[in-house]
C-alpha cells in the first residue's frame, strides 16, 4: 500500500515454539487480502463445526457450521494452524531487508523534534510512524503511557498437542469443541491441527498467587488430567492422551481510551490483551494491521497524528467489546450471534 515498513524484532530467529494459531473467518478475510492464505491452507486444519458441550453430562448446547458453511456465510472458512506456519508464511512474503531480528526495544522517542526507537543494544531508529505491536508487556507502550503491569485474571491454562491416533474413538475431532465447565473459568477447548493429523486442546482453571512469567513453561499432564476430574469421558480421554503439556498464567489490562500519542500508536496485544475465550486475540491483531494500513494509505508525515486517531476510532470500541465479551465468557455458550464477530471484514470497514 506504498508504505516503506520495516519489522524489529526482540528474537533472534524464528523457531517452532508454541502450538495453535486459532484464525477465525474474520481473520482469514483479512490475511486471503494479503496473499498467504493458500499457502495457509496447505498445513491448516479446517474445523467443521464450533460445537459447545456441557462439562459432565456431554450435552451439547450449540453447534454452528463452519469449513464451507463459514465460507458462504462470511466469506472465509476458520482454520486451525501452527503459529510458526503462519509466521514463515509472513516472513516468505516479507523482504529480507526488512526484517531486523536481535532487536530488544526499550524506549521511543516521540516528539515535536524526533520520531525514533531505541535498542538495548544502544542503536536507535528514526523513522516516520512508530507501530508498537509487542505485545502485553510492551516496551513501546510503556514508553507512551508509563509502565502499567497486566493484571493475573486468576486462570492458569494448559496447552497440549496429541497425534489423532492417540485421541481413540471420540467423536468430533474435527471440529472446534468448547467444554464449558461449572464455573465460567474452567473449560476445555479442542480442535483439529496440521490438516487433521493433530488435535490441540487447551484447557483453563482458577489458581492463586500465581508469580511465574512466560507462557510455554513445561506443565504436569497428571495435575492437568487432576484439575478435570468429574468431566465427560470424552473429554477425559482427550486429556489421558496428553503426554507433554505446557502452563501459563492468563494476564488482562483494562480496555484503554486511546492507543496513540503523536507519531506512535499500539497493535495487538500491547493495545488490547485479552483472554482466549473467544479465540480473538491473534484475530484482531490481524484485523488491527489491515486497518492501521488502510488509514495511513496516502499519508504524509505531517498528517500521521490524525490518520492514527482514524485508525484507533476504527477498532476502539470492538476491541474493547471482545476483551469484555473474552473475559465473561458467556458468548456461544447457547446457540447465539457470530456475525458480529466472524462477518467483520477490515479491508471494508469504515475509516472515521
Amino acid at each position: 500500500m506504498g508504505h516503506d515498513a520495516s519489522v524489529f524484532e526482540k528474537a533472534s530467529q524464528f523457531l517452532r515454539i508454541g502450538a495453535d494459531v486459532n484464525l477465525t473467518p474474520n481473520a482469514v478475510h483479512a490475511i486471503d487480502r494479503l496473499g498467504v492464505g493458500e499457502v495457509l491452507r496447505k498445513t491448516a486444519a479446517r474445523p467443521t463445526f464450533r460445537i459447545s458441550r456441557t462439562w459432565d453430562t456431554g450435552e451439547e448446547t450449540s453447534r454452528l457450521p463452519m469449513s464451507d458453511a463459514a465460507e458462504k456465510t462470511y466469506g472465509a472458512p476458520q482454520l486451525t494452524i501452527h503459529r510458526a506456519d503462519l509466521l514463515k508464511a509472513m516472513e516468505a512474503e516479507t523482504p529480507a531487508d526488512r526484517l531486523h531480528l536481535g532487536k530488544s526495544v526499550f524506549g521511543i522517542v516521540n516528539d515535536d523534534t524526533r520520531t525514533a526507537i531505541l535498542f538495548d543494544d544502544g542503536s536507535s531508529e528514526d523513522v516516520d510512524v512508530i507501530i508498537g505491536a509487542d505485545g502485553i508487556h510492551s516496551a513501546v507502550r510503556n514508553a507512551m503511557f508509563g509502565k502499567d503491569d497486566p493484571k493475573f485474571s486468576g486462570i492458569v491454562s494448559y496447552r497440549s498437542v496429541i497425534p489423532r491416533e492417540e485421541a481413540g474413538d471420540i467423536s468430533n475431532l474435527d471440529a472446534f469443541t468448547k467444554w464449558w465447565g461449572p464455573t465460567p473459568d474452567v473449560q476445555i477447548v479442542t480442535f483439529p491441527l496440521t490438516r487433521g493429523k493433530e488435535i490441540f486442546v487447551f484447557a483453563t482453571t482458577p489458581r492463586q498467587g500465581w508469580t511465574e512469567e512466560g507462557w510455554t513453561l513445561p506443565g504436569d499432564a497428571d495435575e492437568l488430567r487432576r484439575a478435570y476430574e468429574g468431566f465427560h469421558p470424552e473429554a477425559m480421554a482427550l486429556l489421558n492422551a496428553c503426554t507433554e503439556v505446557t502452563k501459563s498464567a492468563l494476564h488482562i489490562r483494562e480496555p484503554m481510551e486511546k492507543w496513540s500519542i503523536a507519531n506512535a500508536t499500539l497493535l495487538g496485544d500491547a493495545a488490547h490483551p485479552m483472554v482466549p475465550f473467544m479465540a480473538q486475540g491473534a484475530c484482531m491483531a490481524i484485523e488491527d494491521a489491515v486497518v492501521l494500513a488502510r488509514s495511513l494509505e496516502g499519508a504524509d508525515k505531517g498528517t500521521v497524528p490524525e490518520r492514527l486517531r482514524r485508525y484507533e476510532n476504527a477498532r476502539l470500541e470492538r476491541t474493547a467489546s471482545i476483551q469484555r465479551n473474552s473475559l465473561a465468557n458467556e458468548w456461544m455458550k447457547e446457540q447465539g450471534n457470530a456475525e458480529w464477530v466472524y462477518g467483520y471484514h477490515a479491508w471494508e470497514a469504515p475509516l472515521d
